[in-house]
């Protein structure tokens, strides 16, 4: 594994820790898109659905296992747990306008027309717009939480990490 996938891995660990921390600490979920948690629950179950299928290592499948369990946990504490404090007025940002394009993209371009692959290039498509909900809403509301740009800026780490990650697989 090289530096850049370990350090966009952490990245993102910390982005959640920091999100889940946040929710748990203020009890509440102001401020948060319960629209982008969802897509990015469904972006993890889209891309480790191969978890009961395909073994790669020890550090993969608990890191698959802790994506799934803590965006489940979070759309849980969004609507179910705080659900009082979520601001629904806010977050409504049309979700189909990112599902659909997303889903089509992975069945016209994909590695491999196989479900698990299909499904994995769903994935990526969606990831990189299921961000999108929150950043309405906060242009919405006209502020963030410090906690809350923490999180986003953690969001940011991952993601760029991840392209250098890309770049050097591609030239390695």
């Amino acid at each position: 594994m090289n530096i850049f996938r370990l350090s966009a891995d952490l990245a993102h660990l910390v982005a959640i820790l920091i999100l889940l921390w946040k929710i748990w600490k203020t009890r509440s979920c102001a401020g948060l898109s319960g629209r982008s948690q969802v897509l990015f629950l469904l972006v993890f179950v889209c891309r480790y659905l191969d978890i009961f299928t395909n073994f790669v290592s020890i550090y993969n499948t608990v890191m698959k296992l802790f994506f799934i369990s803590s965006s489940v946990a979070t759309v849980y504490f969004i609507y179910q747990k705080f659900r009082a404090t979520f601001d629904r007025n806010h977050d409504t940002c049309r979700i189909e306008f990112l599902v659909l394009p997303s889903f089509v993209l992975a069945l016209l371009i994909n590695h491999d027309f196989s479900f698990f692959e299909v499904l994995w290039t769903f994935s990526i498509y969606l990831e990189s717009v299921a961000i999108m909900p929150q950043l309405f809403m906060l242009s919405k509301t006209g502020s963030a939480e410090t906690i809350t740009a923490h999180y986003l800026f953690a969001l940011g780490i991952y993601r760029g990490l991840y392209i250098l990650n890309w770049v050097y697989r591609y030239y390695m």
